[in-house]
């Protein structure tokens, strides 16, 4: 009886439908890019001060240049010369060129700083939403709220389409068979047979699942958690999809928070993608999946700690070890999309890449208010979280089988089997051939032995 991966082999199995099938796939990919990554230019945030009209009048009369003026009228670098201001009327005249602020604290002690009240002035030119809604200082968590609007939606979106995706994407092949919705499928093969330009099999009528599953197999949200391997396997990808959203996400928002030419810097760590894609066509067939997959992440986790203890004197390192890091967790990105869609059995395929997939959107959500609000402690404090994520990942990703040269479960119990190397489909026709030869072989064996007693 003829099985998936029989007519797939005939019918075309990378042709014109497939290729078509991944050219949309890839241009809505392309797509969600921009709204993935744009909060690195949606919200960048420029150094800013407070805006005192008193003090441009001041600073033109005197004549001061810019480094003068904020030497002068600001109470100091980082949080406290950015959000706050000295209680002084710039407009009086007593004020002086040479320092201005000399003898007007009472008693020696401290000018009173207040808050801005009158917006904020923005040294770097062009604009963003933090600089057109004056998202900085104590609103400053709203562009962190943003982002994660947007992880959330996404979230939100995967539930949805995932859930509906196993009812309603046309469907898998190998799922209606589990549904016994054998006609569809055989519709749906002759469709791809014609889009490659092949003559499907005479007898594609025969197409079936394996002959062990004998009842319709529907999703469902415990079939994940069932079996003691499932549970491992779900746990563990949720876990590696997490780590995969905070690190790459985080890497990107670290870098346009810190880097000298935010451009330059974004555009150095994006290129570093198209290495990496050629990185996963390359080891994917020759070293398999696991090992690949823990190496970058390891790779990702120790970029990143080495990151931490980089000299701000040396950008040109800083920017290779992140584009290293960058490069790391995007192949670990694309690869446990692979693995999740390898270890599932065919009827939960899509439940399981819903579910392990939604932990991505969830650390999308989270890593605004991570990396933003971890910075304000240490710049480098971000790193440190990213380091221990991509070194755990690496680690736990050895926990998983190797599924290369692995027939694709269609059967949890084929899931559970997963640790076997050759292909089961192979060793069960192999041994339905041996059956076969010895049922011929007896009844001849039991005929001579007859003839010989009767003589």
């Amino acid at each position: 009886m003829l099985t998936v991966d029989d007519v797939l082999e005939q019918v075309g199995e990378f042709g014109w439908f497939q290729k078509q099938t991944f050219l949309i796939l890839c241009l809505l990919s392309a797509a969600f890019a921009p709204i993935y990554v744009g909060i690195v230019f949606l919200a960048f945030t420029p150094d800013h001060r407070c805006r005192s009209p008193g003090v441009a009048e001041l600073s033109r009369r005197c004549g001061w240049s810019l480094a003068e003026e904020l030497n002068y009228t600001v109470p100091g670098p980082g949080p406290e010369g950015q959000c706050l201001r000295y209680e002084v009327d710039w407009n009086q005249s007593a004020l002086s060129c040479l320092d201005p602020l000399a003898g007007l604290a009472a008693n020696g002690s401290a000018l009173p700083l207040g808050p801005c009240v009158q917006g904020w002035v923005y040294d770097t030119p062009g604009s963003s939403i933090v600089t057109e809604f004056n998202l900085v200082c104590d609103d400053s968590w709203k562009v962190d709220l943003f982002q994660s609007c947007v992880n959330l939606g996404f979230f939100l979106g995967s539930l949805g389409v995932g859930y509906i995706a196993d009812r309603f994407v046309p469907e898998s092949p190998r799922w209606l068979l589990s549904q016994k919705r054998n006609t569809e499928a055989i519709k749906i093969m002759d469709h791809i047979a014609q889009k490659n330009g092949k003559l499907p099999p005479a007898d594609l009528k025969m197409l079936s699942v394996e002959e062990d599953v004998t009842e319709k197999l529907s999703p469902s949200f415990t079939d994940l958690f069932r079996t003691p391997i499932l549970r491992k396997y779900t746990f563990i990808l949720m876990y590696l999809w997490f780590t995969s959203s905070v690190v790459y996400q985080g890497l990107i928002m670290h870098m346009g928070a810190t880097g000298g030419n935010l451009y330059l810097d974004f555009l150095y760590s994006a290129l570093v993608e198209f290495p990496a894609a050629f990185i996963i066509l390359v080891t994917i067939d020759r070293f398999g999946r696991r090992y690949p997959l823990a190496t970058f992440n390891l790779v990702t986790g120790l970029a990143c700690f080495l990151m931490i203890f980089i000299p701000h004197d040396l950008p040109w390192l800083n920017i290779t070890i992140a584009c290293v890091g960058r490069m790391g967790i995007t192949i670990g990105f694309q690869m446990v999309c692979l693995v999740n869609a390898e270890l599932f059995p065919t009827f939960i395929r899509n439940l399981g890449m819903m579910v392990c997939s939604s932990l991505c959107d969830v650390g999308g959500i989270l890593t605004p208010f991570l990396v933003f609000r971890l910075m304000e402690v240490w710049q480098g404090s971000p790193l440190i979280l990213f380091a221990a994520l991509g070194l755990v990942a690496g680690g736990m990703t050895l926990l998983l089988p190797e599924t290369k040269g692995v027939t694709l479960p269609e059967t949890i119990e084929d899931a559970e089997n997963l640790q076997r190397k050759a292909k089961p489909k192979e060793r069960k026709i192999y041994l339905q051939v041996q059956t076969s030869e010895l049922n011929t072989q007896v009844p001849e064996r039991d005929a001579s032995q007859g003839n010989a007693r009767q003589e």
